[in-house]
């Protein structure tokens, strides 16, 4: 059902457990059920259709929107925003509220967990402007990795773009992509972070977009990209 776009296999998990998920009128009470195809299968009473071919797109992510389907505050989300013309899309990983940048949707629930597997390797790349003072010597101390407060965060590749005064521009790459793990890897460096953008997203980019637009990922360049996953 990942596969199918459905939505992500945790979810499902998740809409199994609430009873939204049925197999031939019965719900399903387990997500340990073995499906051969999804014949039968329903949500919410719907037909599931059968898994389309895997479709990506570039997302300029605007600030203060949330990755998420709905929010019980009332913010905005990502699908307040985007075009209606589009596909049911799930996003890859997630942005926080206030970070912008590029996020990649795709109707595939399995190439969305592929992306998102640290053990993949796909390299996030950053752009942050933060408010304080930070050599580079400390920032390429960053590639040994730093545990903040018992959460222990892998190797970052960080460099300072430029200073003004107290405020710089600096540029990280990194893989594991944790929850906040950009701010909190530069508050703990004594910064205070005053914008994020993510930048890129292994060989895909921001570029050529404006906040709040999309385009679709060429399907040949998304296949090769594909192939080449560990």
């Amino acid at each position: 059902m990942a596969r199918a776009g459905v939505a992500s296999r945790r979810d499902v998990e998740r809409m199994i457990a609430d009873g939204r998920i049925a197999l031939n009128g019965e719900k399903l009470t387990t997500p340990a059920t073995l499906l051969t195809d999804l014949a039968g299968v329903t949500v919410d009473g719907k037909a599931v259709r059968p898994p389309a071919a895997a479709r990506m797109f570039r997302y300029y992510k605007p600030q203060a929107t949330l990755t998420a389907a709905r929010d019980p505050k009332g913010r905005p989300t990502i699908y307040d925003r985007l075009p209606q013309s589009l596909p049911r899309l799930i996003p890859v990983g997630r942005l926080d509220f206030m970070t912008e940048g590029l996020l990649l949707l795709t109707n595939d629930g399995e190439l969305k967990r592929q992306l998102e597997l640290p053990s993949t390797g796909v390299t996030r790349h950053y752009r942050a402007r933060a408010f304080g003072t930070v050599s580079q010597a400390a920032l390429e101390a960053l590639s040994e990795g730093v545990t903040i407060e018992g959460m222990r965060y892998g190797s970052i590749d960080a460099n300072l773009e430029r200073r003004t005064g107290r405020n710089c521009w600096i540029q990280m790459s990194l893989t594991e992509g944790k929850n906040r793990e950009v701010r909190r890897v530069l508050e703990f460096l004594g910064l205070q972070v005053s914008r994020l953008i993510r930048t890129g997203y292994g060989p895909f980019s921001l570029a050529g977009l404006d906040p709040g637009e999309v385009a679709e990922v060429d399907r040949n360049e998304l296949a090769h990209f594909r192939n080449s996953l560990k």
